[in-house]
């Protein structure tokens, strides 16, 4: 795995909407090994490996992150914002954010009255992002239009940073480590010379509604599709009654293989065999309905595809300090190109 692209493309804002500079690195690094990258115009970036081969597989990882989007200047010069896609309130007040301008990227806060004002009732009440501003520093309403415009977006300033034992620290961990997932697999199968066609998506959206991975699928038209994200790591402090709904999930154990509707139960076996002839630990996900992922819109593109959830596990997830093991991130993608290299035209995944 290039580690350097890593770091790059997780320093990189990429807020849902706003994909095409960290779309444009991933397709550069994918043009040093694919037979061929493009673009498509709703943004979503492809590589193909051995295109003409049979059935088409596509995987899917999305490269946006949760963001905000600036929605008014004041006569101060103060921007309020949205969220684009599921931002926790709570953790907003007080950080530093990089607003994406035509300018160029410009540094601002995230400011709310201090605590020392609240009112005891406000006090206890939870944050609203109404309540919550940008500071940039301008002077007033017309030196902030002059550096910022509405409908720009930011992102929290958090990068990429190593912590430990191969603990991984950074912003938008979901899903931008899915869309390296995704190339990283497509660069190993590409000296396997698989009878599949392979064609790695770094799908756009995914945080408003997987809207990517809708046209991305239904362009491609895929026999199988794999997608890729992160899931909740159960192995933190007040996760006890959760791993009854979803599995007993922790960092640095392995991909996580999902089970439910969403997944197609062949297409999960040939997972489970590979994982146990290649030696790759694996973990199981439970969920009952259709996923919050890419694999949701892609099984039922078109005439349906069947399809599978690989996922990394993530702690703090939506937060400025997401958190994912390195050896989880390299065994998702050996243990997809090693199921992607056993797939054949006389494979067959419909259900029994």
């Amino acid at each position: 795995m290039n580690n350097e692209f890593l770091r790059t493309l997780l320093d990189m804002p990429s807020p849902t909407g706003f994909e095409a500079r960290a779309a444009k690195a991933w397709r550069a690094e994918a043009a040093g090994f694919a037979d061929r990258t493009w673009s498509d115009a709703h943004g979503n970036s492809f590589a193909a490996v051995n295109e003409a081969g049979r059935p088409r597989v596509m995987l899917a990882g999305h490269i946006d992150e949760i963001g905000l989007l600036i929605t008014y200047v004041d006569d101060k010069g103060f921007l309020s914002f949205c969220t684009l896609g599921g931002f926790d309130p709570q953790v907003l007040p007080g950080q530093r954010v990089r607003l994406l301008t035509r300018q160029g990227t410009i540094l601002g806060v995230i400011g709310r009255r201090p605590i020392h004002l609240l009112r005891e009732e406000e006090d206890k009440k939870v944050v609203k992002v109404a309540d919550l501003w940008i500071d940039i520093g301008a002077r007033d309403k017309k030196d902030a239009e002059g550096l910022v415009e509405v409908g720009d977006a930011a992102v929290l300033d958090y990068g990429f940073e190593e912590l430990r034992d191969g603990l991984l620290v950074a912003r938008g961990f979901d899903d931008r480590i899915g869309a390296i997932v995704v190339l990283e697999a497509a660069r190993l199968l590409a000296s396997k010379r698989p009878s599949c066609g392979v064609v790695a998506v770094a799908t756009v959206q995914e945080e408003i509604g997987m809207r990517g991975a809708v046209t991305s699928a239904f362009g491609l038209d895929p026999a199988v599709g794999i997608a890729v994200d992160v899931t909740f790591a159960m192995d933190a402090p007040g996760s006890e009654s959760d791993k009854k709904k979803i599995g007993d999930i922790a960092l640095g154990k392995g991909p996580v293989l999902l089970r439910g509707p969403n997944a197609n139960p062949a297409l999960y076996r040939l997972f489970v065999e590979v994982a146990a002839d290649c030696g790759i630990p694996y973990q199981i996900e439970l969920d009952p309905r259709a996923t919050g992922t890419d694999a949701a819109a892609i099984q039922i593109t078109r005439s349906g595809v069947p399809t599978a959830l690989v996922s990394v596990p993530n702690r703090y997830m939506h937060s400025p300090c997401e958190m994912v093991h390195l050896s989880d991130v390299e065994q998702c993608a050996r243990l997809i190109a090693e199921t992607c290299a056993r797939i054949d035209g006389r494979m067959s995944f419909l259900a029994e």
